[in-house]
């Protein structure tokens, strides 16, 4: 396996083409939609959200980090949601530190990582970055998670369900997104929604495409 980029360059846009799409086998992608409380992590053909078992503080961290290593171990390349900017009192602080803590480790086990814009998944899933727009204001976040998550399921054919599923399906997303940028497509989608591909923060190290 190639080695990661720093910590510092994934920080940094990258306007890096993607990697041509290889023969063999298609490349490991895991899609990581970082929460506190429901970690979505999913995979080209599966999705699940990772909930703590009780769990605050140092210890809830330290087990989602266990829970994202263990499943990620073998990937060619994670692709990871970004600081949510909108979290508010405590959760900042620790949204944070759960962020840099992944990413840490995906950097120590030499593992590539892309980061995305949380905005970047509506685009990529509907072509429009605020597809709830035109609803309620106070109804139009829970209406653009469902959008995801029908795209996710209908397109992708992914299952999603019970109280993490729209974690699940915002991470199903970021691993569809990193396939598609390694030429590995889940789904053949227009212009208009591979253009949510441009603003990623893609790893400047080369990535193995396949094994």
């Amino acid at each position: 396996m190639t080695t990661a980029p720093t910590l510092f360059d994934a920080a940094t846009p990258s306007t890096a083409p993607a990697a041509p799409a290889a023969t063999g086998p298609r490349p490991l992608v895991i899609g990581i939609d970082a929460s506190l409380n429901s970690l979505g992590i999913a995979g080209a053909d599966w999705a699940d959200a990772i909930r703590h078992p009780g769990l605050t503080g140092h210890a809830r961290i330290d087990y989602l980090r266990r829970e994202v290593a263990d499943r990620a171990k073998a990937a060619d390349l994670v692709v990871i949601e970004d600081i949510a900017r909108g979290a508010k009192g405590s959760a900042v602080h620790q949204l944070a530190g759960l962020w840099w803590v992944l990413t840490t480790e995906l950097h120590r086990r030499g593992i590539p990582f892309a980061v995305v814009n949380p905005q970047a998944r509506y685009t990529y899933a509907t072509g429009k970055a605020n597809p709830g727009r035109e609803y309620p204001r106070d109804k139009r976040a829970r209406i653009c998670k469902g959008m995801v998550c029908s795209f996710v399921v209908e397109q992708l054919g992914i299952w999603c369900e019970g109280s993490g599923k729209y974690d699940a399906a915002d991470a199903a997303v970021f691993a569809a997104m990193g396939l598609d940028w390694l030429g590995y497509p889940l789904v053949v989608l227009p212009p208009q929604q591979r253009r949510a591909l441009d603003g990623v923060q893609w790893p400047t190290a080369t990535v193995a495409v396949a094994r």
